[in-house]
């Protein structure tokens, strides 16, 4: 695994980006689910898919509104709990990162007829402290994007359902001083945290809208102004090095929304990361790094695992949600997990 100071700016968030040889970052978009029989243009005419909103804004439609599954969601701290345990022994210190559901910062934007149930808006609230409770570490993300949102910027974009740059940056400094909590000293050297670049700005269709609209509907919704960071000059004459802090998650923290480079940046060392698409599953994203090469020849200090709220009730045997080469039994999951990191 690369660290992240290495990584080469897509100019579109749909190129292929190799991060050395542990993962291949898929596109962006394919982070949603496939589309049912029928294709994108029935899948938006019925809603299953994407849900569109008021003033443009689109929502993904493959989660209940209104439902929440509490058991499902303690079976799943359960294990969160016991893969924190197998990684504290070989002295690897996780931190968890569960990101709110897009539909509780802009209710007011869903289409008519549709809400939010009670029990959805408390299940951020029920999935963080139930990490506290088995006493793994989580930073409070709904909390730091309230007040960035209060603050008066976007921390969704439109017709996308990934994050904005404030937001991935808001959120990557309460990460960041979690981080220097943890590990008061982080090995390597100081100086050697990704220098952030200039920011650009481009107008494209979200994935919601490239995806799973039609064409006359695309039109109708817009582009969207993304703002994404360039590679710094600098950047090029750093080298390689074991990065004392590893992230694993979906696309919302790839370097396309600037995650990782600012985490970086903030904790002055070098960041590695690694992603998959969300129908793919937290679950497999975080043993195939802890079953790559990389993570046995150069265990970080901490891992940063990050996960939906949404999909926190799925388990890894969650057919349906996940693709089918990812499902897998809880126990099946535990074994691989014991296995990776040598017990």
């Amino acid at each position: 695994m690369r660290r992240i100071s290495t990584f080469e700016l897509p100019s579109h968030p749909l190129r292929v980006v190799m991060f050395g040889a542990l993962l291949a970052a898929l596109p962006v978009a394919t982070q949603a689910q496939a589309p049912a029989p029928g294709g994108a243009a029935s899948a938006a005419q019925d809603s299953s898919i994407v849900l569109t909103g008021k003033d443009g804004w689109l929502f993904p439609a493959w989660g209940s509104l209104t439902t929440v599954d509490a058991p499902a969601i303690a079976r799943n701290t359960a294990l969160i709990a016991e893969a924190r345990q197998a990684l504290a022994a070989v002295g690897v210190q996780l931190q968890v990162l569960v990101l709110p559901d897009k539909a509780l910062f802009y209710e007011d934007k869903l289409p008519d007829g549709k809400r939010l149930g009670d029990a959805v808006r408390g299940r951020y609230a029920l999935e963080l402290d139930g990490l506290g409770k088995a006493q793994v570490p989580a930073v409070d993300a709904m909390k730091v994007l309230r007040q960035l949102q209060q603050s008066g910027q976007d921390v969704f974009y439109r017709s996308d359902q990934h994050w904005t740059q404030p937001a991935a940056d808001a959120v990557a400094s309460a990460v960041a001083t979690r981080v220097k909590e943890q590990v008061p000293t982080l090995a390597g050297q100081a100086g050697s945290g990704m220098p952030l670049g200039s920011e650009i700005k481009e107008r494209r269709f979200g994935d919601l809208a490239e995806l799973f609209l039609t064409d006359e509907q695309r039109k109708a919704i817009g582009r969207d102004t993304f703002t994404v960071r360039r590679q710094a000059d600098q950047q090029s004459l750093l080298d390689d090095a074991p990065a004392p802090v590893h992230v694993t998650g979906h696309s919302m923290v790839q370097p396309y929304f600037g995650f990782p480079q600012k985490l970086s940046n903030l904790i002055d060392r070098p960041v590695s990361v690694n992603w998959k698409p969300g129908n793919v599953g937290h679950w497999v994203v975080l043993l195939e790094y802890l079953e790559s090469p990389e993570f046995k020849q150069n265990k970080p200090q901490v891992l940063v695992w990050q996960m939906f709220e949404p999909s926190y009730p799925q388990g890894p045997d969650a057919r349906g949600q996940w693709d089918n080469a990812s499902i897998m039994t809880a126990e099946q999951w535990k074994a691989r997990l014991h296995k990776a990191v040598g017990q």
